[in-house]
Order: structure tokens, then sequence, then C-alpha cells
């Protein structure tokens, strides 16, 4: 398994490299810079622990035994994940059967991101796995920090019958099938796992409206939206390609794991397809997928996010 181990990721204060190299290239370094407290190491007080305490739903982004990162949904009732203290994180489950990251080992770096969608609210923590067995997971915390509302298309989840093991077996492949092109072109809403070689893995949301990520000849590119400008997401990229991308369709519980390499492509701002207007976009090129009905949760038609910009041509 590659990526750092706890006693290798001693530097937690601040932006890293590739943070600082993206913030300087955007142009916002002085008002990324207000924000540096945000990136120091963190604790889950009371609100994150009620917050955390009330969610249905998260995603965990970390490594398989191989060493492929991914990643995945855990899902759960109300109470799933627990704050045993303000740096311990219990999550009282674990990947579904079938998932990647079903047998995910322990002692590595995880990136954990909490999300209501039907208040538009959402919670990352990041830290160290430093338990993984058939109960759960215990997340060692090291930063934990919300996010605005941004682009979090509004939809209220609800429970739905698991399916039995092997009724819908888990496709296994290194290219996207037609279904996959499809749910990938119909999705608002997707969450993107990245790395980084000393402070380890971290799980963001992305949202737009239906067709704000593009599929051209089996890979796939989505602009980037004006956000905090922290870039935690993209200053991980700028260090190390290695990305995991999830995408679900939340009328029927399909998922789709991606994992592969991802760039970040600076244009002129406005160019065709640069919906956000910032001159920055993503590429990713698949490596490995997973395909099946693995998220036992559902939810009707998305009220869409009142900031989602257009969509422009191409």
């Amino acid at each position: 398994m590659t990526g750092p181990t706890h006693a290798e990721r001693t530097d937690t204060t601040g932006f890293h490299e590739g943070e600082l190299a993206v913030q300087r290239l955007a142009g916002v370094s002085a008002a990324a810079a207000r924000l540096s407290g945000m990136a120091a190491p963190g604790r889950l007080g009371l609100g994150a622990a009620r917050f955390l305490a009330e969610r249905t739903f998260a995603a965990l982004t970390a490594r398989d035994a191989d060493g492929t990162l991914w990643l995945s949904p855990l899902t759960g009732p109300p109470g799933f994940l627990h704050t045993d203290s303000p740096t311990t994180l219990a999550v009282r489950t674990r990947p579904a059967e079938g998932d990647p990251l079903r047998d995910l080992p322990a002692d590595q770096p995880v990136g954990l991101i909490a999300i209501e969608f039907a208040l538009r609210r959402r919670l990352r923590v990041n830290g160290t796995l430093s338990d993984a067995g058939p109960r759960g997971l215990r997340v060692d915390v090291e930063q934990a920090f919300g996010n605005c509302p941004q682009y979090i298309q509004a939809r209220r989840l609800r429970g739905a019958p698991v399916t039995a093991p092997g009724a819908a077996p888990v496709r296994r492949g290194t290219d996207l099938a037609p279904e996959d092109v499809d749910l990938i072109r119909r999705s608002d809403t997707f969450l993107l796992g990245t790395t980084h070689p000393t402070r380890g893995n971290d799980a963001s949301h992305r949202g737009g409206a239906p067709g704000f990520v593009r599929v051209e000849d089996g890979k796939l590119w989505f602009p980037d939206y004006p956000g905090n400008n922290m870039f935690t997401t993209l200053g991980n990229l700028r260090a190390d390609p290695d990305a995991a991308l999830l995408f679900s369709d939340f009328a029927t519980g399909r998922t789709l794991h991606l994992s592969g390499r991802a760039e970040v492509e600076w244009t002129a701002p406005g160019v065709p397809g640069d919906d956000g207007r910032t001159g920055r976009r993503v590429h990713f090129t698949p490596r490995q997928v997973r395909a099946g009905h693995l998220l036992p949760l559902r939810a009707g038609p998305a009220a869409p996010a009142p900031d989602n910009p257009p969509l422009t041509a191409p």
C-alpha cells in the first residue's frame, strides 16, 4: 500500500505547497491566507459532533489493500457517526459488500465528508484510520472543517432495502460502459477523493446542473467553480494526480466508483465549457471502474442549488 503513515505525516500546519501554488496561479493568495487557520490541526467540537451524529450519509477516501485510491459511500441510521472524543470519530459501519473499500486496511490516511443534502451542509474530517474491522472504523482526527452550501442540490434521503449479497454483482473493469457515461452525464452531484504525499487524503463535493461533467473518449472533465480559495482538492492534485470519483443515482441506488489520474488545466476565463468563468477545469482518466447498486438510500428529484452556473458549450 502506498501513502504516508501516521508517523510520516507530522506537518499539518497551514497550506501545503500544492495549495499555495494553485492559490498563486488563481491570484487569490491574500484572500486564502485569511483562511489558513482552517488548514491547521482541528478538533470535533460540540457543533460538529451533533452534525455528524444526525447524518445518514458520508463518504470515505482511502486506499484498498493494493494501494488503489477509492472514494466509497458510508451509510447508516443517525448515530452511526459518533464522536468518541474531540479527536476520535467512530464510524459504526463499513463499506458495503462488493465495494472496493470493503476490506480496507487500517493505519492509513483517510478523508471523510458528511453531507446533509436537504439542508445543504457538509463537514470534512481528515485523519488516520486507526482501526478497521467488521464492526466499523475508527478515525483519529487531524483536520475538521465545514464548507459553504455552494452547489449542493437539495434532496431528502430516505432508507431503502439493501440488495441481497450476490443479487446484483459489482461490475469490474477499466473502461466506462455506456450506462456509466449516461449516469455521469445525468449527474448533478459527485464526490471527489484526492491525496497528498504527507498530508494524507481528502474527500470533497462537486455539484452543478446536470451535464456539468463532460465525457469525451472515455475520459471526464469538469469546470472548477468559484469557492473558498483554499484549493484543498486542486492543491492535492498539483502534488499527486491520484484521484477517485463517486457517482450515485439517488433514484435507484446505483453507484459508480472510478479510480484514476487527474490534472488541472488552466484556460482563459470564459472559454466554452468554463461555466464558472474561473479559467480552470479538471481532466480525469479512469484506470479502474466499479459499478453496482451499493447505496441503500433513495431520494426524489433534487431542488437545484441557486448558485449553479449555467452550462456553456461544449
